[in-house]
């Protein structure tokens, strides 16, 4: 699968639009990860377990779009974006999206 945020793929004719394509997945933050992210908010640096977190949810966000653009027949994705939205005080939905298109 050819994923681009561009709107074309060089050297490759878009035969089909089959239209939008997403994947989502929706993150709570874990109470000892908030404690060690609290410590680290008073000294400084670099949250790294929400970093990690957050890489994850784009990787299955990613993997579910692409299921959902192979389930449509599509061969590639164009346009493609993440996005991330508050579902509550301690959750947050990543979504992957992007114009699914059957390249020649």
């Amino acid at each position: 699968m050819i994923i681009a945020t561009s709107n074309e793929i060089a050297g490759r004719n878009i035969s089909r639009s089959i239209g939008l394509v997403k994947g989502s997945t929706i993150r709570a933050r874990h109470l000892g990860k908030d404690v060690l992210a609290a410590f680290r908010g008073m000294v400084g640096g670099e949250i790294t377990e929400y970093t990690k977190m957050m890489a994850e949810a784009r990787e299955q966000a990613l993997k579910r779009m692409i299921e959902d653009a192979q389930e449509k027949g599509a061969n590639a994705v164009i346009c493609m974006r993440f996005d991330t939205a508050m579902v509550m005080q301690n959750a947050a939905e990543i979504i992957a999206y992007g114009t699914g298109v059957v390249l020649e």
